[in-house]
């Protein structure tokens, strides 16, 4: 199998062109948490004209802050309506911040402490705590993408936070052809994956809330494999090459991990939003994975 890279892209950058001309991208990515000024069908529309497969990704269940908060002040408002037993912990800034989740009620967290400083909309909160219930799947914005896909006959899905055959029946309600990547991001949806594997649609292993939902680092080992055991074609994503984001080189220990990437079975890689804000970041990241996996001799 060869090496192929997908590739988010901010939906105004001035580079778009250069990145799909790389050779090893297959495909470019819209993160719909990103900001528009333009209606949804405007962008994708205009994305297009790049000559390469634009994959739309579906926010779903995935716990995102509505508007601002300063904790503990005011309470933090999240995307969807939840049940948790309390109290319990939250987690922002991808696992690095921890805080005392003392009641909810409906969409809304009353935190006991912290983090002392601005959240803004659209980060996104993890609970992990086995009595965690997420009412919904698609949110409006998910909804809106959906319908100006179809109108475009655009086919091409990732879904967050995928955790049973229903959050897959969702989309297709509202895109019937959808071809849909199912991102695996939580105790639950590794499980799922494990029962359905690719019955459903190829899977990705979506390491940033991944890493964070498995609860302990040294687990994230046994996820990823759970993930490429599941479909031999899974893509892996987020937290590749982050260093880049810093540094015009790549770390040892980045360049080790794309390594043991590689050795497991993936082969197909998705860039994520800290490396692919600046053209020059994202080329050195494909020069890199191209450079790696021919040192590999893949």
């Amino acid at each position: 199998m060869t090496i192929d890279v997908i590739v988010t892209v901010p939906p105004y950058a001035d580079y778009i062109a250069a990145v799909a001309a790389h050779p090893l991208v297959s495909g470019l990515r819209l993160n719909t948490v990103m900001p528009l000024k333009d209606d949804p069908q405007v962008v994708l529309q205009r994305l297009t004209v790049h000559g390469k497969p634009i994959w739309v990704d579906l926010k779903g269940r995935q716990l995102r802050v509505v508007g601002g908060a300063i904790p503990p002040y005011s309470a933090v408002t999240l995307s969807h309506a939840i049940q948790v037993e309390t109290p319990c912990d939250a987690y922002f800034s991808d696992g690095q911040e921890v805080a005392r989740v003392v009641a909810v009620d409906g969409n809304r967290l009353i935190l006991a402490d912290g983090p002392r400083r601005l959240i803004g909309p659209g980060e996104s909160v993890n609970i992990i705590d086995s009595s965690l219930e997420i009412e919904g799947n698609l949110t409006d914005t998910d909804i809106g993408y959906l319908k100006a896909m179809r109108a475009l006959g655009m086919q091409h899905v990732m879904l967050s936070y995928v955790q049973s055959a229903t959050d897959v029946a969702d989309v297709r309600v509202h895109l019937p052809d959808a071809d849909i990547v199912q991102k695996i991001e939580s105790i639950k949806g590794l499980d799922y994956a494990r029962k359905a594997k690719a019955t459903n649609g190829r899977l990705m292993a979506a390491r940033g809330d991944l890493y964070v939902e498995v609860g302990q680092p040294h687990r994230m080992l046994r996820a990823m494999k759970t993930v490429i055991q599941a479909d031999s074609t899974a893509i892996v994503a987020s937290r590749i090459l982050n260093s880049l984001a810093w540094s015009a080189t790549p770390t040892s220990a980045d360049i080790s991990d794309l390594a043991w990437l590689f050795s497991m079975g993936y082969r197909t890689l998705m860039l994520g939003d800290a490396i692919c804000l600046q053209k020059d970041t994202v080329l050195t990241a494909l020069d890199t994975i191209h450079a790696v996996s021919k040192e590999l001799g893949l």
